[in-house]
């Protein structure tokens, strides 16, 4: 049964607090009857015209009726070239929020070059910018002040911020205002990208039109009354325009456009006013008969917090786009990820090590340096490889161990107590490498772990205990009034990098050096630590600097380490406040992980994307290239479920275990040398994967401590397996402190 109404008498769908009104050919968003959001007139195109240049347009709809439980929208949009486009809008109720699918048709085609459309809502609380809080998942937090300089959201002063849904963990962008706690988000509604037109190409920042592009753009815009296209060299042309601007909104734009994006200016020697900006459009042909057809879901919701927000609306999308789970047996994997640490360990005169990069799909060593943490993860590598040859009974493999723990350990350390971080065997000696104290946790967890490793077994290591404890006294005597760590050192110990956000890096570190030796002063330092951190990293959401090779700037591997501190810390003290804080750092930190998927094109024959998804990679810093640095925390998410829980921890603890294995040639068909080889890192948000196509040490080591992880403490490698334990079995194995040393 369907009525129509006259347009003046609203229609109206409900979902939760929030009703959807359809008033004067408009919509409207209520809560409890205050109006909160609307869009006047929802049927907007922007136009390519014969002169390359943008127009906007939009009207109200002319029709709207009442069918069951949906509400079908129409109308006619006719721009000033004669072009008419067709619009019809289905609005359905879906719990929770509202799911909008819509089908756009050129019903007459003139002279124009291109078109794209949007789904829009007006915030009435406030069209300042500087009023909300968004995110963007890997792209967006907060005001985004601790984004990169070119980074969408870091220049708040811009009219518009729509970015490639594709560079989004979770194709979503939500909208928080600050004041108020009530919060929309806009999201694709499903993950049915396809894939573009490969021979039509984005690089020059300007226009284009596909017809087989099918990714949006998410996120809000506040635009003057005025076009706004950027020429070649990022010079802004304007021209005043007719359409209204009602204020600020929140936008899907459909084909996606990217910008305002500011501009590095390539082309120096122009002078001209005003910052270099690009603004990428995508069009689809204004041809008789072409159709648009793509749906979005919109949330409401109001919270007390901003994480609250990202939390919820994270799980909103994830529960009804998270890619299915990808066939992998984790122990063959292991022990074929095992068996290339081991192979690739050799001695180079009196230093062991593995190779700093290897090219695929081959191994071609193209560089031999050690890093003692980070990326080169050598005396994690080394404590594995102990690990594996001592369990498994392969003498090579544990002789290897013992040698890169012993080299790092007799050569390493400073006479201030910290440890070098960079060996370089050809040259015989350490690199001129900043002492990043990322780095140096790394290093020093992984010789303490092979120390508690070779005591367990009856063996006594004293030099390896020493070399910690030097490395342990040097943290506390350095460590800052208010309990902070500075990001680097210098080789003499003094500052070289003062951001403090990498202060819960040595948490962990403290707090097993503490269990091992039963000095409280370790506990005191772990503890101070974590105070700061608390108050400054997760209460201000300043994860930070995590990657040492990057800029200061927000990243997922920072909100990694304040996760493993505050845990340590939970472990330990049995505290709510340290699980409160791991928690908020684990719901953050997830957020980095892709977990929907589009089709990808690689250069290579050879590469896993060629036959696998990219769901599990994760975004390396605030919008850039993605890795599977994520597989770190396979292990440390399934132990926050069984502390809290919360299932969604066992779901993305199963998830992050299995498809980031993906990057990986887990059984040999790829063509790599060894199976279970993967490749380091890559961008491919424009659908075509660009990466230095090699293999790094941390891409193995990452896949393969977790799982060692899991296997020590429930004795299998599958998560899934472990769920079989019983309840308080799970329970007390899950107490590992009680049992570390």
């Amino acid at each position: 049964m369907s009525s129509s109404n006259d347009l003046s008498k609203p229609l109206k769908l409900v979902s939760g607090y929030y009703t959807l009104s359809f008033v004067d050919g408009g919509v409207e968003v209520e809560r409890e009857g205050k109006l909160l959001y609307y869009n006047r007139r929802p049927m907007f195109a922007i136009v390519k015209s014969s002169f390359a240049a943008s127009g906007f347009y939009d009207s109200a709809y002319s029709k709207v009726t009442a069918n069951g439980d949906k509400i079908i929208a129409e109308g006619v949009l006719t721009v000033p070239s004669g072009s008419e486009f067709l619009f019809t809008d289905t609005y359905v109720s879906v719990e929770p929020g509202f799911r909008i699918i819509r089908n756009v048709k050129v019903q007459k085609a003139a002279d124009d070059l291109g078109f794209s459309t949007k789904v829009t809502f007006v915030m009435v609380e406030s069209d300042d910018v500087h009023d909300y809080n968004c995110f963007a998942p890997g792209n967006w937090y907060k005001q985004n002040e601790f984004a990169g300089e070119f980074s969408i959201g870091k220049d708040l002063d811009c009219e518009y911020f729509w970015r490639l849904e594709t560079h989004y963990a979770l194709p979503l962008f939500a909208m928080q205002n600050i004041s108020s706690g009530e919060a929309i988000a806009l999201s694709r509604w499903a993950s049915d990208v396809t894939m573009r037109s490969l021979e039509l190409s984005s690089a020059e920042k300007l226009s284009y039109t596909d017809p087989k592009f099918t990714i949006g753009s998410i996120g809000m815009s506040h635009p003057e009354s005025k076009t706004l296209d950027y020429m070649y060299y990022g010079f802004p042309v304007r021209k005043d325009i007719d359409t209204k601007v009602d204020g600020l909104s929140i936008d899907y734009v459909y084909p996606g456009s990217d910008g305002q994006l500011p501009s590095r200016n390539m082309f120096l020697g122009l002078d001209y006013k005003g910052k270099a900006r690009i603004f990428e459009r995508i069009y689809h042909p204004v041809e008789t008969g072409f159709e648009q057809n793509y749906s979005v879901a919109i949330y409401f919701g109001y919270y007390k917090n901003f994480q609250l927000m990202m939390r919820d609306t994270w799980r909103i999308v994830y529960n009804r786009m998270r890619d299915k789970l990808f066939d992998v047996d984790n122990e063959v994997h292991f022990h074929n990820c095992m068996k290339i640490l081991n192979t690739y360990t050799r001695q180079y005169d009196d230093s062991y090590g593995l190779p700093f990069v290897a090219v695929l799909p081959n191994m071609g060593i193209t560089n031999v340096s050690f890093q003692f943490g980070f990326v080169g993860q050598q005396p994690g590598i080394g404590y594995q490889l102990l690990r594996y040859g001592d369990k498994e009974n392969v003498p090579d493999a544990y002789e290897k161990g013992l040698g890169i723990i012993d080299f790092w350990v007799r050569t390493a350390m400073t006479e201030s107590g910290m440890p070098n971080v960079c060996y370089n065997p050809n040259l015989k000696g350490f690199e001129p490498y900043p002492h990043y104290t990322r780095m140096i946790s790394d290093g020093m967890e992984a010789i303490l772990d092979a120390y508690v490793y070779m005591r367990k077994k009856g063996e006594e290591r004293p030099t390896w205990l020493e070399f910690c404890r030097k490395t342990a006294d040097w943290f506390v005597r350095i460590q800052n009034d208010d309990g902070s760590f500075y990001r680097s050192y210098n080789d003499d110990g003094s500052v070289r990098m003062y951001s403090k956000a990498n202060t819960p890096s040595p948490i962990r570190f403290l707090v097993q050096f503490y269990l091992v030796t039963g000095d409280e002063k370790y506990k005191t330092a772990a503890i101070r630590a974590g105070e700061w951190s608390y108050e400054n990293v997760y209460l201000n959401m300043e994860y930070r600097g995590g990657t040492c090779d990057n800029l200061d700037i927000q990243d997922k591997e920072a909100g990694i380490y304040a996760l493993f501190g505050f845990l340590a810390l939970y472990d330990l003290t049995g505290s709510e406040k340290w699980l409160e804080a791991a928690i908020g750092a684990a719901d953050y930190t997830e957020t980095w992980t892709y977990a929907w998927t589009y089709p990808i094109y690689t250069p290579w024959p050879k590469h896993p994307f060629n036959k696998y998804s990219i769901s599990g990679q994760s975004i390396i810093t605030i919008g850039g290239g993605a890795d599977v640095y994520m597989a770190a925390c396979s292990y440390t998410y399934y132990r926050l479920y069984i502390i809290t829980g919360d299932k969604h921890y066992l779901d993305f603890a199963e998830f992050i275990h299995k498809n980031t294995r993906q990057s990986n040639d887990i059984d040999g068909s790829i063509g790599y040398i060894m199976p279970g080889l993967g490749h380091e890192s890559g961008s491919f948000a424009d659908q075509v994967m660009k990466s230095r196509y090699h293999w790094l040490p941390w891409c193995t080591y990452v896949e393969v401590e977790p799982t060692a992880r899991l296997y020590d403490t429930f004795g299998v490698y599958e998560i899934a397996d472990a769920q079989k334990l019983d309840p308080e079995e799970r329970a007390k194995r899950n107490r590992i402190y009680d049992t570390y040393v």
